[in-house]
């Protein structure tokens, strides 16, 4: 069987069980028959599970592209897919397994079944549930898709990016809810992405407003699912979980399963923890039942470098584009990044620098499909192992001035209007750090002062965190009012959700310093300096 016929098989298997009222007792039961006789070892009773025979495998049609909407004609391509120099895709796709898909071995998948522990087995078998019989159901098919040999506990907290009350998260939503109504919560309290809206702030206006409610009319319901399985209030939703005022980053080498490319990305990479890139669902059924198959990322193996890219630019690079390049080049395949580590005192991440790698990093995931990257004498992973986390046969990919030039002049303008002035700024994507609100503060309004202006001459819209909006209105009080004052929005909602609604290319000409922004949108990316000439003037730079 092809890859892609096994993986859309044993996706949809996974998605029919998922929705769990279409499951059946008899069903946990037939899985029961098909399990071998117990075998006893020195660590317990273990069950291996045998393969249903083909004719029992659920069998799905092949994918058919749909009718694309108009307002999603500029949404040029998602993170599965590889984009080469000329900023056109390349055909290739990600696996999700933190192997490229050369490397991929589908035969070898499609024979695999983990090894369950006794107590695993007996969840199977629904002696805890018949809700937690079908998640476990979901999961052993899911490990054995990708070739997962056990389960292993999770720790630390998840972090879920189910955020979005669509119409199209219908059956997840309804699915947790009744996970929620069985008593079921995740192992510890999460935290999830932030709304895709913001009606106080924001979309504050009867236009806005309509398109919100007739876009995300289950997002009620999605956030009582929430609640009731664990996650703490609003204040704390953000994609960017792992920063001080919002507490979720376990510590190095902790099982997760996060979803939400780039806190993964940051995660695995700065923080050192191991997950894969989950999809929406997939973080919470393991979050409920405190486990995930051990596979790609989460392997030593998986973990190992198969590229190096060599930093030799003359000073210090632009770091959104940085990631873009190195996401076009090794699309899925882990990097080891050299060269960066002069920018880091010591070699370590502090508040007042990870923003350098959460630029990168969700470059790398929004214009490939990184997982983890390695920096030489920064990352927890390198600074223990060093090039020893290279694969013999490694690519070397050199990224200098000229490639940032070139990588640069692939960034198109896709404004509808491509002559039109810009008319708003969008600053945090990923979500801001106290350290950049407060820098990005000063700058702005410290150009302000000098242009002998008291407000910009656009919109500032700042994303972040609830708590971290808080912290600069208490410790920064002064800069927090010029700020208000000048023009610049503190939100806590996501900004590539916002600029990927109905009509918003026809009726926002955008700019950002977010990589990440600008891979998913037609809002056009600018290096800082020139944002803020943007923001203070209005007008775009002769030759933008």
């Amino acid at each position: 069987m092809k890859r892609r016929a096994f993986v859309e098989t044993a996706v949809v298997a996974c998605g029919a069980t998922a929705i769990l009222s279409s499951c059946t007792k008899g069903e946990t039961e037939k899985v029961q028959e098909e399990a071998a006789i117990p075998q006893e070892s020195g660590q317990g009773t273990e069950t291996k599970l045998v393969q249903a025979p083909e004719s029992k495998q659920v069998q799905a049609p092949q994918s058919q592209p749909g009718e694309v909407p108009d307002f999603a004609s500029e949404m040029l391509h998602s993170d599965m897919d590889g984009i080469g120099p000329d900023g056109k895709p390349t055909g290739q796709r990600a696996t999700f397994t933190g192997t490229s898909k050369a490397d991929a071995k589908p035969e070898e998948a499609e024979q695999n079944q983990m090894t369950l522990t006794q107590e695993e087995q007996d969840i199977l078998d629904g002696k805890q549930g018949e809700e937690k019989a079908k998640l476990m159901k979901i999961l052993v098919v899911f490990g054995n898709t990708f070739g997962a040999k056990k389960l292993v506990d999770l720790g630390g907290a998840p972090h879920s990016n189910m955020f979005v009350g669509a119409p199209y998260m219908k059956s997840l939503i309804d699915m947790l809810d009744q996970c929620a109504k069985a008593g079921l919560k995740s192992y510890a309290p999460y935290t999830v992405n932030p709304r895709p809206y913001d009606v106080y702030n924001v979309q504050n206006n009867s236009k806005d407003m309509e398109l919100v409610y007739e876009g995300y009319p289950l997002q009620k319901d999605l956030d009582w699912v929430h609640v009731r399985l664990g996650a703490p209030d609003l204040n704390y939703r953000t994609c960017a979980c792992y920063l001080d005022e919002v507490g979720n980053a376990p510590e190095p080498g902790t099982y997760v399963a996060w979803a939400e490319s780039s806190a993964v990305n940051y995660g695995n990479s700065a923080l050192g923890i191991r997950t894969n890139r989950n999809g929406a669902g997939m973080d919470l059924i393991c979050a409920m039942m405190g486990k995930a198959p051990i596979f790609g990322l989460m392997t030593d193996e998986g973990r190992r470098a198969k590229w190096l890219v060599d930093v030799k630019t003359t000073k210090e690079p632009d770091w959104g584009v940085l990631g873009t390049a190195i996401g076009r080049k090794v699309v899925e395949d882990v990097p080891y990044v050299a060269g960066l580590d002069q920018y880091f005192e010591g070699g370590k991440l502090t508040a007042d620098n990870l923003h350098l790698l959460k630029a990168m990093g969700s470059a790398t995931a929004s214009s490939g499909a990184v997982g983890l990257y390695h920096v030489e004498g920064v990352t927890p992973d390198a600074k223990e192992k060093g090039r020893e986390l290279l694969v013999e046969g490694y690519q070397t990919y050199v990224y200098d001035d000229a490639e940032q030039e070139r990588i640069v002049a692939t960034f198109e303008n896709l404004w509808p209007d491509k002559e039109g002035d810009p008319s708003a700024a969008f600053i945090g994507c990923p979500h801001n750090t106290y350290y950049e609100m407060v820098k990005w503060g000063r700058l702005v309004t410290e150009a302000l002062d000098e242009a002998g202006k008291k407000e910009a001459a656009i919109p500032v819209y700042m994303f972040c965190v609830n708590k971290i909006r808080d912290r600069l209105a208490e410790e920064n009080t002064e800069l927090a009012g010029k700020m208000k004052r000048a023009g610049m929005v503190a939100t806590n909602m996501c900004g590539v959700s916002w600029s990927g609604s109905k009509g918003f290319s026809e009726r926002v000409r955008g700019v950002t310093n977010s990589a990440k922004t600008r891979a998913y949108s037609t809002i056009r990316y600018f290096p800082d300096e020139i944002l803020v000439k943007i923001i203070v003037t209005g007008k775009m730079p002769q030759g933008a």
